[in-house]
């Protein structure tokens, strides 16, 4: 299982569940060596000496707002406080619910400016009303979060300091398979804790992780270690380590980290703008094997098969068309259909994006002017902003019929799946199903859908139509 590393711990249980050029660096640091100790092993205490005060530690708190009726019987508090006699809101005799709930996260970042620039994950830093940062000198710091991408799981924090100590960006797609590789960062609050391993593999594509080509590791990743740096053996930050993969929860040996060329494009923006801006073409897609391939007159099975076409959107208007084979984007080759959204969002929206198209057993250029993703987040934290399409805890990304889809399949409205990952894939939600309900509530649109969410909790059906057939999906969060 995938799990991001988490800010908050549960008091009673053990933790189970585990995120272009630089600008404005200092001059570089003369480069660390590391060399073999009398044992013939690597020894990382010179690059550590060098490299760790650039790290931090950091603390958020959020408050949210404690249900008036306190806890849910299907909460595995529940039935635990309630054998044990405790009260807690919700339960006879128990106090009442309401008001705020303070929670407090851990997590990790690192300098990369001496003016109090530090990169960190989005999912540390999300929805925290307050962000504390330590240094290794023990100096504390209030910081302002300047703005996070939940795509790629970066976001930029600033503190107000000057002279501060910074890391040396490194280049990631220099990195070799097999090469050492240490980690710095606050697992379970502990600062300036190091782990080392080796790069396992490079452009890991997961699950529901459209533009990040993760870097796999070996490095011993736990929950406070997220959005903390990965050196390579010259001290330079090639990474973002950001999630496991574990079925206990724990660290089982296998680690991802962002690449720091991505992070580096998204602090650019968020530290310009606040928020990130990037293309948009309209269309889903899907990958192909041989056989496909075959049957569409291509030699091998690369390329990004177009599956729909939004109408009015980029593409439409383009001339893009369901069926083509999207090869290339301005002579960047496509290999799998999951790089042509990173691609198209490393764009500007208003760039034109030259696509190599196939269609009908031949290759041709076509032209087409991106449109604008709706930003997720920016430099405001006053109140949340909400993805256009995709409805957050339940793992679907889709969009509302148009009139003629609705005619054809004789409904009033619904919901197209585009993707579908995390509870609603476990569930067997497909892509290109169609919600039509949650709970019996007729869904009109996306608005409306993620609206019957929010009311829905954590149990609940969603009527789907699949082809000719409908049928009731149950739903099960956390």
């Amino acid at each position: 299982m995938l799990t991001r590393l988490p800010r908050f711990a549960s008091l009673l249980l053990a933790v189970t569940l585990l995120a272009g050029a630089p600008i404005g660096l200092t001059e570089a640091a003369p480069m660390p060596t590391v060399a073999a100790n009398r044992y013939g092993l690597p020894d990382f205490a010179q690059l550590v000496d060098q490299v760790g005060p650039a790290v931090v530690n950091i603390a958020v708190v959020q408050k949210v707002a404690r249900p008036e009726n306190g806890l849910s019987p299907d909460d595995p508090f529940y039935d635990f406080l309630r054998r044990f006699g405790v009260p807690v809101p919700g339960m006879p005799g128990g106090p009442r619910g309401g008001g705020n709930q303070i929670n407090r996260g851990i997590g990790s970042g690192f300098i990369v400016s001496p003016d109090g620039y530090i990169l960190t994950n989005a999912h540390v830093v999300d929805g925290a009303s307050e962000v504390n940062v330590r240094l290794t000198d023990k100096r504390e710091f209030k910081a302002k979060v300047v703005g996070t991408d939940k795509r790629t799981d970066v976001a930029l924090i600033k503190v107000e300091a000057n002279g501060l100590p910074t890391v040396r960006i490194g280049d990631a797609e220099q990195a070799r398979v097999g090469e050492w590789v240490v980690a710095v960062g606050s697992p379970f609050g502990f600062d300036n804790t190091v782990t080392a391993g080796i790069i396992s593999a490079k452009a890991r594509r997961l699950p529901d992780e459209t533009y990040v080509p993760f870097i796999q590791t070996d490095v011993a990743i736990n929950p406070g270690n997220s959005g903390g740096p990965l050196f390579n053996l010259g001290g330079e930050v090639i990474g973002i380590n950001s999630q496991i993969y574990s079925r206990s929860g724990g660290f089982m040996g296998i680690s991802f980290a962002i690449p720091i060329d991505v992070a580096m494009k998204v602090k650019d923006q968020l530290q310009r703008h606040g928020k990130v801006e990037r293309g948009r073409l309209g269309i889903s897609i899907q990958g192909l094997d041989k056989e496909l391939a075959q049957s569409f007159g291509l030699d091998e099975p690369a390329g990004a098969l177009v599956a729909s076409v939004e109408p009015g959107s980029p593409a439409d208007k383009g001339g893009i068309k369901a069926g083509d084979v999207i090869l290339g984007v301005n002579g960047a080759k496509v290999d799998e259909s999951a790089d042509l959204p990173r691609i198209i969002g490393d764009m500007r929206p208003g760039s034109t994006a030259r696509l190599q198209v196939w269609r009908d057993r031949k290759s041709r250029d076509m032209p087409v002017v991106l449109g604008a993703q709706q930003a997720e987040e920016t430099a405001s934290r006053e109140s949340p902003r909400a993805d256009s399409k995709t409805t957050g805890k339940l793992g679907i990304a889709g969009r509302s019929l148009t009139a003629q889809e609705a005619r054809q399949l004789g409904v009033a409205g619904g919901l197209l799946v585009e993707e579908s990952g995390g509870p609603a894939a476990q569930a067997g939600i497909r892509t290109g199903d169609v919600i039509l309900a949650v709970n019996n509530q007729p869904v009109s649109g996306v608005d409306q859908f993620r609206s019957l969410l929010a009311q829905a909790g954590n149990r609940f059906a969603i009527l789907v139509q699949r082809g000719e057939s409908r049928l009731y999906v149950p739903i099960r969060l956390n």
